[in-house]
Formats: structure tokens, C-alpha cells, sequence
């Protein structure tokens, strides 16, 4: 069952016209790699599915219902949740307070994120500006599954982390793909990573969708073109 449907979007910044065409269906279940070089829209993308950046033409629609229009925080709560770039925890919140300031009833509570990662357990009373790149990542990432949302949002999660942290949380989102329903966007570069977990990606070129399909299709000359690497 589709649960995310790009038709064509468009959005700018302004006069600057960002994406010019993006398309594409993410499963329940499923796990995408949203990919591209830096600067093709992909966070541009993931703001406008959150609406924190109006759609100028074209159509999302998540679970049927049409985002297009809906502000930001009513996206949330049909059930997107989103880790930005950049981590921003409340940092002068502690651990815990940063994990319940946004949370809704469900599956997730903190007994089962501090499962998933036992180091916000021990920093549970700890404040969030103390905490290290890696350990603020994983408050990120509990902080948007505590809202119990049906498709998670990961804009570049391991980016900047020391490898034994991208690891952990590599080996976090694997389990979640294994043992949840959620939908997963990724967006992040390391294609070694992301062939372990995704199941489909679509590349953006210049703000539009140019490739899309499985992962394992994704060819070595595909990546060279479309991605450089």
C-alpha cells in the first residue's frame, strides 16, 4: 500500500525555484534511499513533504490525505516523523525532557527507545548540550519515533559521526526496518550503508526525480552518472 506519493512537486526559496519536478511512491513498510549530489533538492524535498516549505504545483499525498496545503504541524500528526540535518535537540532540555516534549501515544515510549539505544538511558537525566555529536543523533532519532509516526524521516543521520557511531545508528535503523512497519526515508551518502537497508531509491538531478527503482538495479554506471561516485 502506497503511503507517500510525490507528483511532480515544485517549491522554491523565494524567486529561486528549487525542485522542478518530484516524483515518486514510498510503501508502508518500505525503506527508500532519497539520493542525488549535494545541492539537487533532496532536503528541499524532505522540507516540502513536512511543510516546513510550501509546495508550488504539483501533489502530496500521504495515506491518500493531501498534504499539499496542511501546515506543518498537521503533518506530524497524521504521522511523519522527521530527524533534521544537523540534529537540533533542545539543548537546554535533558535527555528525557527532549524525548516526551513531542511524544504521543503508541508502540514508542522510552523504555523502548532507550532499547534501541541504551546510552540515552544512562544520560537520561543528562542535558542535551552535553551530550556528543553521536549521543545527540540518537536523541534525535528517539525523540521522532517517540511521536509514533507511520513513515520516519532521516535527513542525513550520520553524517559528521565517528565510524563506531554511524555504526550504531546503521545498526539502529536496520533493526527498525526488521522489526517495525514504518516507513523509512533516507537520505545520506554512503551507498555501502544504504545497500545494506533500503529497498528502493530515486535520485534527484536539479531539483527533479531522474532515476527511480530497487536498489539492487542501482548499476555502478548509474551511480558514476548520476551521483559521482
Amino acid at each position: 500500500m502506497t503511503l507517500l506519493h510525490l507528483d511532480q512537486v515544485t517549491a522554491a526559496y523565494g524567486a529561486t525555484q528549487a525542485l522542478f519536478g518530484v516524483s515518486f511512491e514510498l510503501a508502508q513498510g518500505e525503506v527508500m534511499a532519497l539520493m542525488g549530489r549535494n545541492g539537487m533538492g533532496k532536503s528541499t524535498t524532505v522540507k516540502t513533504v513536512c511543510r516546513m516549505l510550501p509546495a508550488r504545483s504539483g501533489r502530496i499525498a500521504f495515506d491518500g490525505a493531501d498534504l499539499t496545503r496542511l501546515p506543518a504541524h498537521r503533518a506530524a500528526q497524521l504521522g511523519i516523523g522527521l530527524v533534521p540535518e544537523g540534529r537540533r535537540v533542545f539543548p537546554n532540555l535533558t535527555v528525557h525532557e527532549n524525548l516526551i516534549a513531542a511524544a504521543r501515544p503508541g508502540h514508542w515510549d522510552f523504555a523502548r527507545v532507550s532499547g534501541l539505544f541504551p546510552r540515552l538511558a544512562e544520560r537520561r537525566d543528562q542535558g542535551a548540550a552535553t551530550l556528543s555529536g553521536g549521543e545527540q543523533q540518537m536523541l534525535a532519532i528517539g525523540r521522532a519515533l517517540m511521536t509514533n509516526p507511520r513513515l520516519l524521516i532521516l535527513d542525513e543521520a550520520t553524517e559528521g559521526l565517528a565510524p563506531i557511531v554511524r555504526q550504531e545508528i546503521w545498526s539502529a535503523i536496520a533493526r527498525l526496518k526488521a522489526e517495525t512497519g514504518l516507513a523509512i526515508l533516507l537520505v545520506d551518502k554512503s551507498l555501502a550503508e544504504l545497500r545494506r537497508v533500503a529497498d528502493r531509491a530515486v535520485i534527484l538531478q536539479r531539483g527533479e526525480s531522474v532515476w527511480s527503482g530497487a536498489f539492487s538495479d542501482l548499476t555502478d554506471e548509474v551511480t558514476t552518472r548520476l551521483i559521482g561516485v
